[in-house]
């Protein structure tokens, strides 16, 4: 599987879901359109702070960022990975450059 596509499709869908144009989320991250259009057809990862401020933006969870139609245990183990980043927040950096480092 391609994470990083499967990443900014999972972005995209999330996007249109609350009804945003790439160019207002863009607006609302701070970014240039082209740059929200890499990341969701997956030529580019978001940042660490980009991707906090999509996950606040879009109203949604690190897990259901990261839900993209993978096994039971997966889902498991991001469930418990939510749970300990609503638990202790400064991890959330740890915890993205380990995903990065296992999608790459």
């Amino acid at each position: 599987m391609n994470y990083k596509k499967a990443l900014g499709n999972r972005i995209r869908e999330l996007r249109k879901h609350n009804n945003l144009s790439q160019e207002k989320l863009a607006e609302l991250v701070d970014l240039e359109p082209p740059s929200i259009c890499n990341i969701e057809n997956g030529k580019n990862y978001p940042t660490l702070l980009n991707l906090e401020k999509i996950i606040k933006i879009l109203n949604v969870s690190f897990i259901d960022v990261f839900n993209f139609g993978q096994a039971h245990e997966k889902d498991y183990m991001l469930e418990k990975i939510n749970i300990m980043l609503k638990n202790n927040p400064s991890k959330i950096y740890d915890v993205y450059k380990i995903v990065k480092a296992l999608i790459e």
